[in-house]
């Protein structure tokens, strides 16, 4: 038999669900407003951030060298913003998740996934992408290794590599195998073109260094 509650016993510390929730309801009434984002305003140190949108604001990208002047709004990514506003369609939207790796670009010296990165916070970085590797007419050495070792099949994906291929040796001028598969472990072929690619990286480390790899 279930037992009875005891009306002497003092009900236990803490806060009940019921007042909770009670509590978090005037907290919402009472807390003023962002005027037009229906967002509670920040406070203490975050109310000095500049809160954007949903309007599309003013913002300047600096491009394989090159500053332009665009209207986004700020929810668009730096992919969207390259392909569709300044027509550079280079990097490839494909899973648009942050996984493949098409959309690779090089920004303040680092690859990033463009499809996971804001327009609006790329600005004041200098970004590269495929269009800005052969600016002499001639292909760039990554570019011509690809060629020679047949490293790309379907196209998907080739671009997204050769720019990590190209921040990779930037940091690491001679890499091992070792480390270039683990360098380019965020891109990946869905035609399995892996080996190719890596020799493409090794051939392409001697011809822009004139070392010798440690492969």
């Amino acid at each position: 038999m279930a037992r009875s509650r005891d009306p002497e016993t003092k009900p236990k510390k803490g806060l009940s669900r019921r007042a909770f929730l009670s509590r978090g309801a005037g907290l919402a009434i009472t807390a003023p407003i962002v005027t037009g984002t229906g967002l509670p305003a920040p406070q203490g140190a975050a109310a000095d951030v500049k809160i954007l949108g949903p309007e599309k604001v003013p913002i300047t990208l600096r491009v394989n060298g090159k500053s332009h002047t665009l209207s986004v709004e700020p929810r668009v990514t730096l992919l969207d913003a390259l392909r569709v506003n300044l027509d550079y369609t280079g990097a490839k939207k494909v899973c648009d998740r942050a996984v493949c790796g098409s959309c690779t670009v090089i920004m303040g010296g680092k690859a990033v996934y463009a499809c996971s990165v804001l327009a609006v916070e790329a600005q004041g970085k200098d970004i590269v992408t495929v269009e800005g590797l052969s600016t002499t007419g001639k292909l760039h050495p990554i570019q011509q290794a690809f060629i020679e070792h047949d490293a790309s099949q379907c196209g998907f994906c080739t671009s997204g590599f050769v720019v990590a291929c190209k921040a990779l040796l930037d940091k690491n001028p001679n890499p091992t195998m070792k480390q270039i598969e683990e360098g380019l472990a965020g891109n990946l072929c869905r035609c399995g073109t892996y080996t190719g690619i890596r020799q493409a990286v090794l051939t392409a480390a001697k011809t822009m260094k004139g070392g010798q790899t440690n492969a």
